[in-house]
């Protein structure tokens, strides 16, 4: 999705620096880091713990832990270690990258800016700086929002600063909302930062603001971060919809991808509503899979891809493509999963030019949701485990991508961060 990539720009071109006092030497964090490596959070979490008892200058088991806990929404715990990995080494990027995303996941836009600002990334600390009141004020209970069209990606539609309906498509692959330089314009946005960027070869402008009013179905959100991108020229990058809505919008809402019903359903995040959704999923045949946030939107969960057993795995939900699951060179070796290497397709990845090759795994499964030999792609350009800043720094055994989920509902629970994935339509 180019205008969610390139809204990711300014943030992913940073790299860490460590304070030498304060670096540990990796064999000192070796189990606990082979733990989190394999997606054992848990008890890489109480490995760190253990390490910072004994050395309590320990960076690395302080940042990885804080991570531990922002990657399950537990903000004490990540805010605790996030800031001991600070206090440690002022100007390590990473942990304070870390810490800037568990302020803004907690609405705490003017805390956050120093943190991105400390991690390099100035064009965030400009833009969060200049969002002020309350963000993402939260107005109506409920929205049913129809799809409208579903390939070769969702297309909604929902209404900019009162204006009449755009289409917009969605995708858990990106973070904040974004629009079109034309209805950028038509809102009346203008920028509080913009950086010029490169995408795929074409040079463009990448542009941050605040927009007044968002408006899906019964559901309407005011003062909402928004970002949009325009040739050198000022026109659209992109003409397919008017905009694309991530991940930071879906997390301040209890939202439902009703794939089998054809529609979006968001509701306000109350404890009432959350019990009354997970009993319904519960009752559908959906069990409550674990829900990990990387890297700001990246969504996560426990999945089996060709009798793997429970891994790590991707969950991107909207986007474009034909897949239902993409995955590592490597994940398909391993588990001799039938590629068509005769027929190569080229591509991009993380903005990168690569070439995939069809695949065909017996068996792909994500809770109770299975689907059988059903077209997938497997790139040997992908690494298995992509570090910090350009991936979550565990392995991955692949992701599960939006023709997956067409049988299906899928409900994400940012409370208890679990998510629910029911055969048919949603209740």
């Amino acid at each position: 999705m180019l205008r969610g990539a390139a809204v990711l720009a300014g943030a992913a071109a940073t790299a860490p620096l460590l304070g030498g006092a304060a670096t540990a030497p990796a064999a000192a964090t070796g189990e606990a880091d082979a733990l989190f490596k394999a997606g054992k959070f848990k008890q890489a979490g109480h490995a760190y713990e253990e390490i910072l008892k004994k050395d309590p200058g320990n960076l690395r088991a302080a940042r990885q832990r804080g991570y531990v806990g922002l990657l399950s929404n537990r903000f004490p715990d990540a805010e605790k270690y996030l800031k001991m990995a600070v206090k440690l080494a002022p100007d390590d990027k990473e942990a304070n990258e870390l810490l800037g995303d568990c302020y803004i996941r907690q609405d705490e836009f003017a805390l956050s800016a120093p943190c991105w600002r400390a991690a390099g990334a100035e064009d965030y600390a400009t833009w969060f700086a200049a969002i002020s009141g309350e963000p993402y004020q939260v107005h109506g209970d409920i929205a049913r929002v129809r799809i409208r069209e579903m390939d070769p990606r969702p297309l909604v539609e929902a209404s900019v600063n009162g204006g009449p309906p755009k289409r917009f498509t969605f995708y858990t692959g990106a973070p904040n909302l974004s629009l079109t330089a034309s209805a950028a314009k038509e809102a009346g946005l203008n920028p509080v930062v913009s950086q010029k960027s490169d995408f795929e070869g074409t040079p463009i402008w990448v542009h941050y603001g605040v927009l007044d009013s968002f408006k899906l179905g019964g559901i309407e959100l005011r003062n909402v971060p928004v970002g949009w991108s325009s040739t050198e020229s000022g026109e659209d990058v992109g003409t397919d919809d008017d905009g694309l809505i991530g991940t930071w919008v879906f997390y301040h809402l209890l939202t439902t991808f009703d794939y089998a019903g054809r529609s979006l359903i968001l509701r306000r995040r109350t404890p009432e509503v959350a019990g009354q959704v997970r009993a319904a999923a519960v009752r559908a045949g959906a069990e409550p899979l674990p829900m990990w946030l990387a890297r700001d939107h990246g969504i996560h969960s426990l999945g089996s891809i060709a009798g793997s057993g429970p891994r790590v795995v991707g969950v991107n939900l909207g986007g474009i493509g034909e897949i239902a699951a993409g995955m590592p060179g490597e994940t398909a070796e391993r588990l001799r999963i039938r590629t068509d290497r005769d027929r190569p397709i080229e591509t991009f990845a993380h903005s990168h030019p690569t070439i995939t090759y069809p695949c065909y795994p017996k068996e792909i499964r994500l809770g109770n949701a299975v689907a059988e030999e059903v077209y997938c792609e497997t790139d040997p350009n992908m690494p298995v485990n992509v570090p910090w800043p350009y991936g979550p720094g565990f392995d991955g055994l692949g992701h599960f991508a939006h023709c997956f989920f067409k049988p299906y509902n899928v409900t994400l629970d940012f409370t208890d961060m679990n998510l629910y994935v029911a055969r048919g339509k949603a209740i």
